[in-house]
Order: structure tokens, then sequence, then C-alpha cells
């Protein structure tokens, strides 16, 4: 199996997730007062944050399952965050040109982690097809 460092990993990634934790607070912040936006936002707020914090774990993985599964919990943050996103600006309660960049953002995540967690399953499954093989003579 081969040896990797993943505390080398994700450098220019861990720090867009980190931008767009920010991002996501600072959108949560300016949230008007009332009980649908506390509602929205705070889910909002957790998984869009949620992101940074399960890569940054995922990048010192013990392992390429360890790595994996973070990697899938960042794609169901991400792909969540899409989807309050899109119900504040489809309500009405943001305007949605105000998130179309925020938006763009949670969906390129998405996609990047959609692509990492299948690319690093493929690896894994061919790792163990490889170590079933029996040596040739």
């Amino acid at each position: 199996m081969m040896e990797v460092d993943y505390r080398k990993r994700g450098g220019e990634l861990r720090q867009r997730t980190y931008d767009f934790s920010l991002r996501i607070i600072n959108l949560w912040k300016s949230l008007p007062k009332g009980t649908e936006y506390e509602v929205i936002g705070k889910q909002l707020l957790r998984c869009g944050t949620s992101i940074g914090a399960n890569y940054r774990a995922a990048t010192v993985g013990k392992s390429d399952r360890d790595f994996l599964n973070k990697i899938r919990i960042c794609q169901e943050e991400a792909d969540e965050s899409c989807y309050w996103l899109a119900l504040l600006a489809d309500s009405g309660m943001i305007q949605a040109k105000k998130l179309e960049s925020i938006r763009d953002e949670a969906n390129q995540i998405t996609a990047i982690m959609t692509a990492s967690a299948i690319t690093i399953h493929k690896r894994i499954l061919a790792e163990e097809r490889n170590q079933n093989i029996p040596e040739k003579v």
C-alpha cells in the first residue's frame, strides 16, 4: 500500500473551504431578524462551516478510507449548503442576485468533493483488487 503524507494535502482547497466558511458566517450575520431567517440561517451556518473543518480533518486522515469518509461528509455538507442557499434565494428571502457568487462557490466545492470522492474510491478499489491477485511465478 502506498504511503501518503496527508498533512501536505489540500493547501489551496483547505484555504478555499476556510474562506467559504467565512463568507457563510458573514452572510449569516447579515440576515434579517425573524424566525424563518433564524431557522434557515442556523442550518446554513452549521453545514457551510462544517465543510472546511471536515476537509481539514480529511487532510490529516490516517488512511485512504479515512480520507474518503471525511470527503463524503464534505460533499454532503457542501450539497446541503447549496440547498439552503437556493431556498433563501428562491423563497425571496434574499435577492437571488446577491447570492449568485456564494451559490456558485458552494456548487464548485460540491463538484470538487464529489470528484475527489470518486477518485479516491476508485483508487481504494484498485488497491484492494491488486492485493487479492496471486503473484505469478
